[in-house]
């Protein structure tokens, strides 16, 4: 072991040994307390934590829209609107705004009779798609001309921004960078503006980039592709069960007018939420918040999702065919991130496939050696709604999927049949306390939470409660939770079978 690996591991020791403590009798009142909130009158919430410790702050924009609420037809939609994040507005990242309207509305006009045509069928026109093809490129490269690339980030970089991204996940949309604090007003000004006046340009262009990043990291990636064809056999009625990136045809299909749509329905501000955290004055934000993100019309937030994924009668299987080693993946259907059971099933995970000293990692990959890597963990794809506990396993040299599943199912009855000993069932507890320290130990971590419980709970608050929930798991509930759910019949198994050809 290298002098930086030991220096690592005594580390983690210490935390656990001496942080972990601290954390137990922490009373987060004082914290929780400190934060505010406030709810414009079109519906945005607005959340803020002062601290005053550097001139910094922290900033984020939460959408409750993720890939789970594209509709059929044009999957992929809410992933879109992460390439989209930074593309500027009316105002930012154009060199002459009505002239590149006009040259957006040509491009999209040759389009819609691209896609027209193409969409026949056997009926298809080649020759016309060939001319409409040509037409659409140069209607493309005119608007790009008139565009300004990167000038949002780049006006970020030049006021001493940092860290400016996004994601987007089955379950939400978020956009987060951080400021010198005295840079509130901008952040207020530059962000309102993305979502009051959009501009969705460059649009087919990253389409195409989506298009790619589909061929590279689920039709040409073996992990990829499993894990699509998983999800689809898990869920059947829950659109949960399409991955994320859209389906080709898709992606290849939605217009600028339906991506419109789309953000007319989901990103207004009763759907949105912004957390500031960092050396900022809790009035003044406000006042910047009324001032720039009240501009934005009132939208009434969309609905959640009504289906509910049918119970699962016995056990589905699926195999993908690949140039690669064999992988295994298993499931199980578990409750929603806030439903009563998930702390048990968290710590259920932990303790049998969560780091080097899990039931699995020691039994496949230390002792028996008959897997690389091994894990497991719940929210799988997302937690919003009914979703899954997974296992996964890549197998060693000469080792196949039936000797992974054998031992997996082994250590599965184990969880199922035999109590935790309660002094694991603590250091799974400390774990957890550690990690969710950790997740809140920055300005941006804090302001991250704070939208991320604003939206799976419909409360922040619920944020201080998670040591609570951590605290009453006993070695009664793990074993409870494992009867219940890792069932034959609730179960779905994926692997990627190694193919010659």
């Amino acid at each position: 072991m290298s002098f930086k690996k030991v220096q690592l591991t005594l580390l983690s020791v210490l935390l656990v040994l001496f942080l972990v403590p601290t954390v137990f009798s922490f009373d987060f009142s004082e914290l929780e307390n400190a934060v505010t909130e406030h709810r414009l009158e079109n519906g945005l919430t607005v959340l803020i934590l002062e601290r005053h410790d550097a001139p910094v702050a922290s900033f984020v924009t939460w959408a409750n829209v993720g890939s789970v609420d594209d509709s059929k037809g044009y999957t992929g939609m809410a992933h879109m609107f992460e390439h989209m994040a930074f593309k500027g507005s009316k105002t930012l990242g154009t060199k002459d705004i009505d002239k590149e309207l006009e040259l957006i509305k040509v491009e999209d006009s040759i389009f819609m009779q691209l896609r027209a045509e193409s969409n026949k069928g056997r009926f298809t026109d080649s020759a016309k798609v060939e001319e409409l093809t040509a037409a659409y490129e140069a209607a493309r490269e005119a608007s790009y001309e008139l565009v300004e690339p990167n000038k949002f980030g780049n006006v970020i970089e030049r006021e001493g921004g940092v860290g400016l991204n996004a994601f987007t996940s089955s379950d939400e949309t978020v956009y987060f960078f951080s400021l010198p604090s005295n840079k509130v007003e901008l952040w207020m000004a530059l962000e309102s503006e993305r979502f009051l006046n959009p501009v969705l340009r460059e649009m087919y262009k990253e389409r195409d980039v989506i298009a790619e990043e589909r061929r590279m990291r689920t039709e040409s990636n073996p992990i990829g592709k499993l894990v699509e064809e998983f999800l689809g056999v898990a869920f059947k009625a829950h659109p949960y069960g399409i991955a994320g990136v859209g389906h080709m045809s898709d992606i290849q299909y939605y217009s600028r007018a339906e991506a419109e749509t789309f953000f007319e329905k989901y990103y207004g501000p009763s759907n949105l939420t912004i957390a500031v955290v960092g050396d900022v004055n809790t009035k003044d934000v406000i006042k910047l918040a009324e001032k720039y993100w009240s501009r934005i019309s009132y939208r009434p937030a969309p609905e959640r999702i009504a289906t509910t994924e049918p119970e699962q009668t016995g056990e589905r299987r699926v195999e993908v065919e690949h140039q690669s080693q064999p992988v295994y993946l298993a499931g199980w259907h578990v409750p929603e991130g806030t439903n009563p059971d998930r702390p048990a099933l968290d710590a259920l995970c932990d303790y049998l496939g969560q780091g080097r000293t899990s039931l699995l990692y020691k039994n496949l990959v230390k002792e028996k050696k008959i897997a690389m890597n091994v894990g497991a963990f719940a929210g799988f794809p997302g937690n919003k709604y009914p979703t899954l506990m997974a296992v996964f396993a890549m197998s060693s040299a000469g080792n196949d999927n039936a000797v992974i599943e054998e031992e997996i199912f082994k250590e599965v009855e184990k969880m199922r049949d035999e109590l935790i000993p309660v002094e694991e069932v603590e250091k799974i507890k400390a774990r957890a306390k550690a990690s969710f320290i950790n997740g809140i130990n920055s300005n941006n971590g804090i302001a991250m939470q704070l939208a991320s419980y604003q939206n799976l709970w419909g409360d922040w608050r619920e944020l201080f409660r998670e040591l609570e929930r951590i605290n009453a798991v006993s070695p009664e509930d793990i074993q409870r939770v494992a009867k219940k759910y890792l069932t034959k019949k609730n179960r779905v198994v994926g692997m990627v079978v190694t193919t010659e050809e």
